[in-house]
């Protein structure tokens, strides 16, 4: 069981099933939404993953294409990652402890910022892998 929650503790979640595709994104889209260099995410099935607390302070922001994010209205935390309406992916720095996964690409690392080194060792992508359409 793989649990994680927000900064202040408010909204917190477990998984029951295990942690998917684990990869780091580099695009100016999640700059911006983590305020850092990166994303760190990892995909979940849906129906593995439960809000245990809090819910209803959760805030969404979705796009045009349905590509959006789940955070903590009282901290702001960045929970999750939705697509059309399920969540997609949830964030590694909100999980409480070992979630049992590394990161396995970095994608998007032809519009990483100038000032970031992306250690080697990693597979890198300039955008996405081929035939993976949904980024956070």
């Amino acid at each position: 069981m793989i649990t994680g929650g927000c900064f202040c503790g408010v909204v917190t979640y477990r998984v029951s099933g295990p942690l998917q595709d684990a990869r780091s994104c580099h695009c100016s889209r999640c700059r911006k939404v983590f305020s850092a260099q990166a994303s760190a995410y990892a995909l979940v099935n849906p129906a593995d993953f439960e809000w245990t607390q809090g819910k209803n302070l959760l805030t969404a922001y979705v796009n045009q294409a349905g590509v959006g994010y789940q955070f903590c209205s009282v901290c702001g935390s960045t929970l999750c990652g939705i697509f059309q309406g399920q969540i997609h992916g949830i964030m590694l720095g909100c999980v409480d402890g070992d979630p049992g996964i590394k990161l396995q690409r970095h994608i998007y690392v032809g519009s990483k910022a100038k000032w970031e080194e992306i250690a080697a060792g990693i597979p890198q992508y300039e955008e996405n892998m081929e035939g993976d359409t949904i980024a956070p």
